[in-house]
């Protein structure tokens, strides 16, 4: 299942894997994606913890672990050519991988449906 958080970053999980990155509104926020710092393995987060940084031509913004856990991976390929976040040659770029610490964390996350609602809010 997918979840989202209100600073726009997504998470998949499969049981305790969890999958993260930055949703398609995000990316077309920032728009040309100049530079991507990940952590590394082995790194342990807390939700709300900042797991990086992204720059783009008009801004350089953090990027918030939606829940906590360690981090068993980072797409070391965006960081090496962060360009093909925004160039859509990866539909739904990945930027970490986590071993969740506490799945309850992800009730207070937001469903898809949810999300698209809180970006028609937003845009008011």
């Amino acid at each position: 299942m997918k979840y989202f958080t209100k600073s726009h970053e997504w998470v998949s999980v499969e049981g305790n894997n969890a999958t993260v990155g930055i949703t398609q509104h995000a990316r077309k926020q920032l728009g040309d994606i100049v530079y991507l710092e990940l952590p590394s393995p082995k790194t342990t987060l807390r939700a709300g913890d900042v797991f990086g940084v992204i720059e783009s031509v008009k801004a350089v913004s953090d990027l918030y672990a939606p829940v906590s856990g360690t981090v068993t991976g980072s797409n070391e390929e965006l960081v090496s050519a962060p360009e093909q976040m925004s160039d859509g040659s990866q539909e739904n770029p990945w930027l970490i991988k986590l071993t969740l610490s506490n799945t309850g964390e992800l009730g207070g996350l937001l469903s898809a449906e949810n999300y698209e609602k809180y970006l028609e809010e937003e845009v008011k």
